[in-house]
């Protein structure tokens, strides 16, 4: 479960509350918090006037499309069967444009991976579905938030929309987010057990590069280990090490995001071998890449807007890395013939811990910030909040 983040969800609810209101959209990777912010959001809502709906689990055909959001909805929808592709997706523009709650107020509409409408594109008559849900949501007198893990998509399909939409990238958990997630309140510790717990979640947050999902495996990870008796519930290391091992937690949701994403890309096969190429050295220029992988310049750089195109890679200065540093430990320990060693694990882990950990308190500077805030201590180490 995500800490409540109040700034993000006060932004949200004052882009709701807006007149006319806005469209916030949110972005963010595979385990980012999106689909948790919307479920916080629904139980705060009044009572019947707000609906989720998981747009990935029921976007199949336009017509069951309609059927699964009217059958579960708060709101009545006042309309009847309707045969055929063009017809059920009218039906649904239709449902989410004149929904009301009680006594007649706008209806407020969740829509999570809001992208994933893109699969009725291939039905007679719908080529550009998305495009009319995003014109008719933004020319509709009803709330809506909306969610996609596909930023460079998402982004490419507002360009030039309404002006309604809000953007919303998804900020990474700060350390003090971490120290609620990790359980380790201050005021159940005594002073020194304090510090040790804050440089715990420091730790936690700079090796999961402060991704919720990540952050809760870790957690979970240091109670297990704490309970059995392990290397202590501070020993973050060693707790990833665990969850990036075969079948572990963390390596079959980087497998998962991994799959996902490839497979909405095009150039498959090519795609995963410049994954590995970048899993070797991170930060290559296109023509470094093309030679490693043997092709052109041109065909190449097809590869790495497709890549970029489902957020596995980015550019910066002409040179590409991963979005997902974990990731890339991932491809580097499990994209082989046969699965790692617990010695292969470690090694990596710790390859990729060492640059990352805080350095750890001296037992003097650890008494003498005994008396610091907590805001001074996000202050000394620069940790900030941003979308």
């Amino acid at each position: 479960m995500l800490t409540p983040r109040s700034t993000l969800t006060r932004r949200i609810a004052a882009s709701l509350d807006a007149s006319p209101s806005r469209i916030p959209v949110l972005l963010g990777g595979c385990g980012a918090g999106r689909t948790t912010l919307l479920q916080q959001l629904r139980e705060r809502s009044t009572p019947g006037a707000t609906q989720y709906i998981d747009v990935e689990r029921t976007a199949t055909t336009p017509e069951r499309f309609r059927r699964a959001i009217t059958a579960a909805s708060p709101f009545p929808s006042g309309e009847p069967t309707v045969a055929g592709a063009r017809a059920a997706f009218d039906a649904a523009l239709a449902f989410f444009a004149r929904a009301r709650s009680s006594g007649s107020a706008p209806a407020t509409f969740l829509l999570d991976e809001v992208l994933e409408v893109r699969t009725f594109e291939s039905f007679p008559g719908l080529r550009h579905a998305l495009h009319e849900l995003i014109d008719s949501l933004a020319s509709g007198g009803n709330k809506f938030v909306l969610t996609s893990r596909y930023t460079a998509r998402a982004l490419r399909l507002l360009h030039d929309r309404s002006g309604r939409f809000e953007v919303i990238h998804m900020p990474a958990l700060t350390a003090e987010d971490t120290l609620d997630m990790l359980g380790l309140a201050a005021g159940n510790l005594s002073s020194g057990d304090t510090h040790e717990a804050e440089h715990t979640a420091r730790a936690v947050q700079a090796l999961a590069d402060g991704r919720p999902v990540y952050v809760r495996a870790i957690a979970d990870e240091l109670c297990a280990m704490r309970d059995r008796g392990g290397p202590g519930s501070s020993d973050a290391v060693s707790a990833l090490v665990a969850l990036l091992s075969p079948d572990a937690r963390i390596a079959r949701q980087c497998g998962y995001s991994y799959e996902l994403r490839l497979h909405r890309a095009r150039g498959y096969g090519a795609l995963k071998a410049i994954l590995e190429i970048l899993a070797e050295e991170e930060s290559l220029t296109l023509t470094e890449i093309s030679q490693r992988l043997q092709r052109t310049p041109g065909s190449t750089k097809d590869y790495l807007s497709w890549l970029e195109d489902v957020d596995l890679v980015a550019t910066r200065q002409k040179r590409y890395s991963y979005i997902d540093p974990l990731l890339r430990v991932w491809v580097r320990l499990h994209c082989h013939t046969t699965a790692p060693t617990g010695d292969d694990v470690a090694r990596e882990v710790h390859r990729y811990a060492l640059p990352r950990l805080p350095p750890q308190p001296e037992p003097a500077m650890a008494m003498a910030s005994a008396g610091a805030t907590r805001e001074d201590e996000r202050k000394e180490w620069g940790i900030i909040e941003i979308d």
